[in-house]
């Protein structure tokens, strides 16, 4: 059995993604709380604790790009649905932080 593969994708490579046909999913997995205070438009959310749940739900054919507050929740992530047979997986480095800095300067930073 191979390892999982993740890409590791930059906040601007995860913009020029979602702005393509057709649009990769956004998982955001970050908490409740978290996605009160900030989110990525078009984003799905589905916080990691509930993830293992609700996996059922998501379409591991689609491109996926994860996201959580700086990335290391969303690699944690990225790596699991890749182990779960996703086709094509990416982390957005740096997660909502780097996409308020370098994408989107609307997104509140915390």
């Amino acid at each position: 059995m191979s390892a999982p593969r993740v890409e590791h994708i930059t906040a601007a490579e995860a913009a020029a993604r979602l702005a393509a046909e057709p649009a990769p999913l956004l998982l955001d997995v970050r908490t409740p709380g978290e996605w009160a205070l900030a989110r990525i438009e078009g984003a799905v959310h589905l916080p990691m604790d509930r993830l293992p749940r609700a996996v059922g739900e998501l379409d591991p054919a689609r491109p996926t790009i994860v996201v959580c507050h700086h990335g290391v929740r969303s690699m944690q992530v990225a790596l699991w649905l890749s182990h779960k047979g996703f086709a094509s997986v990416a982390n957005l480095g740096g997660g909502i932080e780097a996409w308020s800095r370098e994408v989107d300067p609307k997104v509140p930073r915390y």
